[in-house]
């Protein structure tokens, strides 16, 4: 049986938030202190990014919007350019997906870790468990089925706006603020700055481009999918400038380059120990919206995969009953679990999660100039169009490139690793469609 339509508009731009929203607006404004050396240069980037993510959701929008799809980022690109070359690209981008998520619940119980775990478990063995506990808990939730885990996906990113806006509330009533740290000065040009800083900027607003694998699933999605994308990423980019006021508010530069645990300090700042707890329960929040949310979407790539023959049939296979992917599901998972076996810090993945991200993204945005050419083999009524076209996805697919390039200079390894998964992507892709047996005519 196929999936049947079950989301709003509501549904998905909720959906949207969680995607952007994990861990990184309470990590990475470290990350991005570290490569600028003065506030003007550090909201430059912040705004920058969120203009560039702006310029994707538009384009991303209208790729939904002509091309509604169960997997749509897969399908999209398979239509567009070649299976093969579409296997490739989301084969790298499911694993940095699996790999962002693994990351993220890392950090995630290690700031809920001290508050639930009893003395003896307050270590990494104590931070495994709660992490594989999460997962395998959003995983029981999402196999009950998609309106129960869209139903969660709400609760979660609800308490989790809402958290932020009642800290940034907090610190704009307050006076409170954190004895001057000195800023550091780097040796690095204005230029290599923002390319750097970049990578964690793109990482933090990154994810609203999934929304298009839920194709499928959505109630008239050549309306609901532009409009629950655009209005999502515009509050993900509000909410992110007021939090990083409250952080230079407060922690000033230099206190932001000192610790990567920002969030924490900026509470225990404003309200001592109790300050700590309540952002470290900000941050499980978070962290479980961003896992359920990841749960919810990948495995419609691999529907979409097996519609063409790519995977096995287990993978399309839906329940009738919850419209849940169940072996999809479960491998997604057991993915995530697996690479918890080996993941060591955020900071390490993020050159590797970003060198896949920009490639793939910047490819899977070009293909807007190809559906606009074939716009005539399709019914267009209703359609979004970007507008300023094709500026628009120009600056978005130019500004990933140029932090593509970045990461290339200063991590030669990243590139190396991500061209060898690519390579074997493209070797499993072969090995299957030769192996591949002719798919039954219902």
């Amino acid at each position: 049986m196929g999936i049947i339509p079950k989301l709003n508009r509501f549904d998905l731009y909720m959906i949207v938030i969680s995607l952007i929203i994990g861990m990184g607006i309470f990590a990475t404004p470290y990350e991005v202190a570290n490569h600028t050396d003065n506030v003007y240069l550090y909201f430059a980037v912040w705004i920058f990014g969120g203009a560039v993510s702006l310029c994707g959701a538009l384009t991303f929008a209208e790729i939904g919007s002509r091309y509604p799809n169960t997997g749509g980022f897969y399908k999209v690109v398979s239509y567009c350019f070649n299976p093969a070359f579409a296997f490739m690209i989301n084969w790298v981008l499911v694993i940095s997906n699996a790999a962002s998520v693994a990351a993220v619940a890392l950090i995630g119980a290690e700031y809920i870790d001290p508050l639930v775990m009893p003395p003896g478990l307050q270590n990494t063995l104590g931070v495994r468990i709660l992490t594989v506990s999460s997962v395998l808990i959003l995983y029981i939730i999402n196999y009950i089925g998609i309106k129960m885990s869209a139903r969660t996906q709400n609760v979660l990113t609800i308490f989790k706006v809402l958290m932020i806006l009642i800290l940034c509330a907090a610190v704009f009533k307050s006076d409170a603020t954190l004895p001057a740290v000195q800023v550091l000065q780097h040796p690095v040009s204005n230029l290599t700055g923002l390319g750097l800083s970049l990578v964690a900027v793109f990482f933090t607003y990154g994810g609203y481009q999934q929304t298009i694998n839920f194709g499928g699933d959505i109630i008239n999605p050549k309306k609901n999918i532009p409009k629950a994308i655009f209005w999502g990423v515009l509050t993900v980019v509000i909410l992110y400038l007021l939090i990083n006021l409250c952080y230079i508010k407060v922690l000033g530069l230099g206190g932001l380059q000192s610790d990567h645990v920002i969030a924490a300090k900026l509470a225990g700042v404003l309200f001592g120990v109790t300050g700590y707890k309540i952002t470290s329960i900000l941050m499980f929040a978070s962290v479980l919206a961003y896992i359920n949310v990841n749960i919810m979407a990948n495995p419609r790539v691999y529907y979409a995969m097996a519609e063409d023959g790519i995977l096995p049939q287990l993978f399309k296979r839906v329940n009738g009953k919850n419209q849940v992917q169940e072996f999809g599901l479960t491998f997604f998972v057991g993915a995530i679990l697996l690479i918890l076996l080996f993941v060591s810090s955020f900071q390490k993945m993020l050159d590797y999660v970003m060198f896949f991200d920009t490639i793939g993204l910047s490819i899977a945005a070009s293909s807007i100039f190809i559906l606009r050419k074939k716009a005539k083999q399709h019914n267009t009524q209703g359609v979004y169009k970007v507008r300023l076209f094709p500026l628009v996805p120009l600056i978005f697919i130019a500004s990933y490139l140029f932090v593509t390039i970045n990461i290339f200079i200063n991590n030669p390894l990243a590139a190396i690793v991500c061209f060898c998964t690519f390579v074997a992507g493209l070797i499993i892709y072969y090995l299957t469609k030769r192996n591949q047996k002719p798919i039954p005519k219902p």
